[in-house]
């Protein structure tokens, strides 16, 4: 059985087909499913769709959505983590984080909005979900700075060796999901074969970062709305390829990724 440690069952691209979205998943052997937050506006709709489908869920506030925060936006996030803090489906702060890929956003909010957040992951005794995207480094930075120690996974990761071999060493896993398909994800595969196995953590990002089967060029997707959507039930496949390159058996694979994602958000352990 396996683990998508990342995705966003509320987002939009859902509406159409939702339940039966989780019902493939099952399926295709996908046991357990978190669903990060993104903002205070869909705090209650992850919290429902876990509770709903047996699943997992986290609550924060992505980087992408720190500009259109409202004002008390921390102080949302701290009274639902106090509100649900008894809730065991609730297994993380996230997603949080910094990004520097997208341009437009200040880097003192969002610096600001990580901090707060790993101090609220750290009043409430939670790991976190982070967003890494040319960040590794200032994250970490921000790990130090406020002696964060519930660990976690960095989602999505793209960084270095050394970079990876640092969050590992603060308790974190490695996200790997669709990016890690494509061959010419020559770090992101390097990475994934060489680094220890405890590190490990299998995700889809779904609607996003569709494995290599499934991508179509922006243009494609205009013009076909629908086509190269991402989804759980992709989460085999994808794990298919860290499979073969660690030389794994499919069981393997899932026995290690399965055992690392409850040993990153220990609350999935009490969790059918």
């Amino acid at each position: 059985m396996w683990t998508d440690t990342h995705c966003h069952l509320d987002a939009a691209e859902f509406d159409a087909d939702r339940d039966a979205v989780v019902a493939r998943a099952r399926a295709a052997g996908v046991a357990q499913i978190v669903i990060p937050a993104v903002e205070p506006a869909n705090f209650d709709a992850v919290r429902r769709l876990a509770a709903e489908h047996g699943l997992a869920y986290a609550l924060g506030i992505h980087p992408l959505y720190v500009m259109r925060a409202p004002a008390d936006a921390l102080d949302q996030l701290a009274a639902a983590l106090h509100a649900h803090q008894g809730d065991p489906r609730l297994v993380a702060v996230g997603e949080i984080g910094l990004d520097f890929f997208v341009p437009g956003l200040d880097a003192e909010v969002q610096q600001r909005f990580y901090v707060s957040q790993l101090q609220l992951a750290q009043r409430f005794a939670l790991p976190v979900i982070l967003h890494v995207r040319r960040s590794a480094d200032l994250l970490l930075a921000g790990l130090r700075r406020v002696g964060f120690a519930h660990g976690g996974i960095a989602h999505a990761f793209n960084g270095s060796e050394q970079q990876a071999l640092a969050f590992v060493d603060r308790g974190f896993k490695l996200g790997f999901g669709g990016t890690l398909t494509f061959e010419r994800s020559l770090q992101i595969r390097r990475l994934a074969a060489g680094l220890p196995e405890t590190a490990l953590v299998l995700e889809t990002d779904a609607p996003d970062i569709p494995p290599q089967w499934l991508y179509k060029t922006a243009e494609a997707r205009q013009a076909a709305p629908g086509q190269g959507r991402n989804e759980p039930a992709e989460l085999p496949r994808i794990a298919q390829t860290l499979a073969d390159l660690r030389g794994w058996t499919a069981a393997q694979t899932s026995a290690v990724t399965g055992a690392n994602a409850r040993a990153a958000l220990p609350r999935l352990s009490g969790l059918s």
